[in-house]
């Protein structure tokens, strides 16, 4: 098994990525795990959902190219774009409270995750970036869309443009994109970050959900995030992309 899912007595779904020997990367099982845990939120018990990774090493490292770099078509790899693209547009719209619980590196398709939640704690001196661009790419999950909704324009382009890992401080401070940084054990600090929220009404919360909810609605997220997953597919198939993937296997295969 790919992921656990566990109710936590605090009142919200912890959701983890058992995938510390691949610095849990996403494959196809840790998808349909993510898809399970959306649908478990309907639990009136639940009043939260968060997501992190297995160990202290990476949260989540993107999709796992061992297992994507057989998709070589344009239409193989829309399959796969667009079935995780529909998965962080239901996590992103779910009207409980989501976090993303960095507890390690986020890289690539692991920062479109962390983007599709509602909430992002960090832990001290870990790093994090859409580092897309070097494999050739685009952010190809939704996240480049949903990030745009998330942050003022010029720090979300930067961010997504230059394709570099950066530190939790600096996107605290200077990105907006990590709403805390902690130092402490990551489900402490979680539930710590959670306790006054965990003690509102949950019909509270979703009211206040759907307000956003409803402004993506209108802005067309669904819509342009189906144009982002059909320009990163047009990519995916580039001698370019190829090319680095192909560097990619090769040095895990000398390790």
């Amino acid at each position: 098994m790919s992921f656990s899912i566990e109710k936590r007595d605090k009142g919200y779904l912890l959701f983890t990525i058992t995938r510390s020997e691949k610095r849990n990367a996403i494959n196809y099982d840790v998808m349909q795990g993510l898809t399970e845990a959306v649908s478990l939120t309907n639990d009136p018990a639940i009043k939260a959902l968060v997501i992190t990774g297995e160990g202290n090493q990476a949260f989540c490292s993107g999709g796992d190219l061992s297992v994507f770099h057989q998709l070589q078509t344009k239409e193989e790899a829309y399959e796969m774009l667009s079935k995780m693209s529909h998965i962080l547009y239901s996590l992103m719209t779910l009207t409980k409270p989501t976090i993303a619980l960095l507890n390690g590196t986020a890289v690539g398709g692991g920062c479109e995750l962390a983007a599709a939640c509602d909430f992002r704690l960090a832990r001290e001196g870990i790093k994090a970036g859409f580092v897309q661009g070097r494999q050739a790419i685009t952010t190809g999950w939704g996240g480049g869309t949903i990030l745009s909704e998330k942050l003022p324009t010029a720090r979300s382009m930067k961010l997504l443009m230059e394709a570099e890992i950066q530190s939790a401080e600096y996107l605290k401070e200077e990105a907006g994109f990590i709403d805390h940084i902690y130092s402490n054990h990551h489900i402490t600090a979680c539930e710590s970050f959670l306790e006054r929220l965990l003690a509102v009404d949950l019909k509270v919360l979703e009211s206040y959900k759907m307000m956003w909810v409803l402004k993506w609605e209108e802005n067309k997220l669904r819509e342009r995030i189906e144009k982002e997953v059909r320009n990163c597919s047009v990519l995916w198939e580039s001698e370019s992309h190829h090319k680095y993937v192909q560097n990619f296997i090769s040095k895990k295969m000398q390790k």
